[in-house]
């Protein structure tokens, strides 16, 4: 854990030493950091947090262990944001001694979507879940994986028209593709399957580049790593800050309550996950947060399952933001951002390549109202894919990145989550980019600008994979996944293994609680694998971590002490 918060903290060259908590210089003083483990490890910690459900939902095996360590990274982000605004806050006038956080606030902010749909009481909804459809990725017939990605109904129909499907099973696939990135499944008619086996990968990648559709190979991890030469410290950095050329200025916003980031205001210009997300941790650290929304409001409001008149997803990630209409498209709307921006600490946005340029509203523009501004641009590919990338979303960048190879063990088809991993993590990225680049503020007087992306955040996944000698898809035992018994499953530690004369058949035919007892007596360190998040919401070692307003939502994940 202290080596995740070190990893991130390089800028501000934070040293540690195993099993001792964390300490920063600060002032000729100490900022103490604790991560609460509960006694868990990795994959204990996604069986008991949901992680295992929400990614298995798209196989009919049930949960699966993601084979990346996705909560702990989560965490050594989510302390990392923690020391930098108590570092920020002590800049404030407001010294901060000690942070705390723990792998349970993480994980449940990783899943806090997932969360607050499944417990959302919605009678008109009922959750899409696998059937006998088949999630991408899709296969071409010289035997290359591939995604495809288009936010756009008329191009995916486009492509498979070409491709000879009719109509009806273009509309029916459509649907369940749309919804994945909501539902972390994608129940696809096997006709799609069946279609693209039938054409070479050359084939395919013209009758998308005629329909507008992305297509994206599946790569390996080794494919990725030639992109960077092997540098994995290149692979791992999670973000770039840069100052502003000129003069110096004095920050001037006061602290209105004891938290740290509380007098800062935040413009975001945030679409689906990742932008959201960044603006929604700023906003937990004590942030006004603005959120600029299309006129008519964001669409994804509508998105069901619904709290009552917004979508409980969408409140999962901009609940307590002010919202302001503006249409960017407009120069009248383009004046409301830049007025807004005029008296803001963090300009936040997500748009794609070149818009903010386009509308004037990059950050040389705006520093020429606001030179102190911290400018933050959470992107899909960085500067790495050219002037004219792909769409950066979630699931292209797992394919690209090689990640949907890491998240699953050798022997299985290389997939990446339907759980939008890249998006969460991406978003948790970028706000920690954006309090590093507060604190640079404050010790420079000079405006920042701050870069990350998806891709970046595939980095820092992959960067211990790559820093190790181990294979890129671990090889796993009977034992390292989850073990199914007559009413769950159950999953053990990683470093417990049980003795010989015990196999998984014998916990088959015993209930859960049965087959933990058979485990624990034999000084194994097992727990019950979450089969529905909705069940987090009464564990009685969640409850205090959630709120319910209509849905469950996450805490603020941080414990400052003065």
């Amino acid at each position: 854990m202290e080596a995740l918060v070190v990893r991130h903290l390089t800028y501000l060259g934070a040293q540690s030493k195993p099993g001792e908590s964390l300490r920063i210089a600060r002032d000729g003083h100490g900022l103490e950091i604790a991560a609460e483990w509960a006694g868990l490890d990795e994959p204990t910690a996604q069986a008991a947090y949901g992680l295992m459900a929400i990614h298995g939902r798209a196989q009919a095996s049930g949960p699966q262990r993601l084979a990346v360590d996705y909560v702990t990274t989560a965490t050594g982000v989510i302390a990392t944001q923690g020391v930098l605004a108590a570092l920020l806050s002590g800049m404030r006038g407001r010294p901060i001694a000690a942070v705390g956080t723990g792998v349970a606030n993480a994980a449940l902010l990783t899943i806090s979507q997932y969360l607050a749909a499944a417990s959302a009481s919605d009678p008109d909804y009922l959750e899409p879940l696998a059937s006998n459809g088949t999630p991408p990725p899709f296969e071409s017939a010289d035997g290359t994986l591939l995604e495809l990605e288009t936010l756009d109904p008329q191009p995916w129909a486009d492509f498979w028209t070409f491709l000879g499907l009719t109509p009806a099973v273009i509309a029916r696939a459509w649907k369940a593709f749309v919804l994945r990135y909501a539902t972390a499944t994608a129940s696809l008619p096997a006709e799609l399957h069946q279609a693209t086996r039938m054409l070479a990968f050359e084939q395919l990648r013209q009758a998308a580049e005629r329909a507008g559709v992305t297509i994206q190979p599946v790569r390996t991890f080794g494919q990725r790593l030639a992109d960077v030469e092997g540098q994995c410290q290149q692979l791992g950095r999670p973000w770039t800050i840069s100052p502003r050329p000129g003069r110096r200025t004095s920050p001037s916003q006061a602290m209105d309550s004891a938290e740290p980031l509380s007098g800062l205001l935040v413009v975001e210009t945030g679409r689906r996950i990742q932008g959201p997300m960044a603006g929604h941790i700023l906003q937990l650290l004590g942030a006004e947060v603005v959120r600029i929304e299309p006129l008519g409001g964001d669409p994804l409001r509508g998105m069901p399952p619904m709290v009552g008149d917004c979508s409980a997803r969408f409140l999962a990630l901009n609940r307590n933001k002010r919202v302001v209409e503006a249409d960017l498209r407009a120069a009248s709307g383009r004046a409301t951002v830049r007025e807004l921006a005029r008296d803001a600490a963090v300009f936040l946005h997500n748009l794609a390549p070149g818009k903010a340029a386009q509308m004037s509203l990059d950050a040389p523009d705006l520093w020429k109202i606001n030179p102190g501004l911290v400018y933050a641009y959470a992107s899909g590919w960085g500067e790495e894919r050219g002037g004219s990338p792909p769409p950066g979303t979630d699931f292209i960048a797992q394919a690209y990145s090689g990640l949907a190879h890491n998240v699953r063990p050798a022997g299985q088809r290389p997939a990446g989550s339907l759980m939008t991993i890249l998006d969460v993590l991406g978003g948790l990225i970028a706000a920690e980019g954006v309090v590093a680049a507060l604190v640079n503020r404050y010790r420079t007087g000079r405006g920042q600008q701050v870069d990350s992306s998806l891709l970046s955040a595939a980095g820092v996944l992959q960067a211990p994979i790559a820093e190790s000698a181990a294979a890129h898809q671990p090889v796993w035992g009977m034992w390292d996944a989850p073990v199914p018994t007559a009413d769950g499953h159950v999953m053990i530690a990683a470093g417990s293994r049980p003795p010989q004369s015990l196999s998984p058949t014998d916990l088959a035919s015993q209930r859960t609680v049965d087959a933990l007892a058979s485990l624990r007596s034999a000084g194994m360190c097992a727990v019950a694998v979450c089969q529905d998040p909705a069940a987090l919401v009464t564990d009685p070692a969640v409850s205090p971590l959630v709120e319910f307003d209509g849905c469950a939502f996450v805490r603020p994940p941080w414990r400052f002490v003065r």
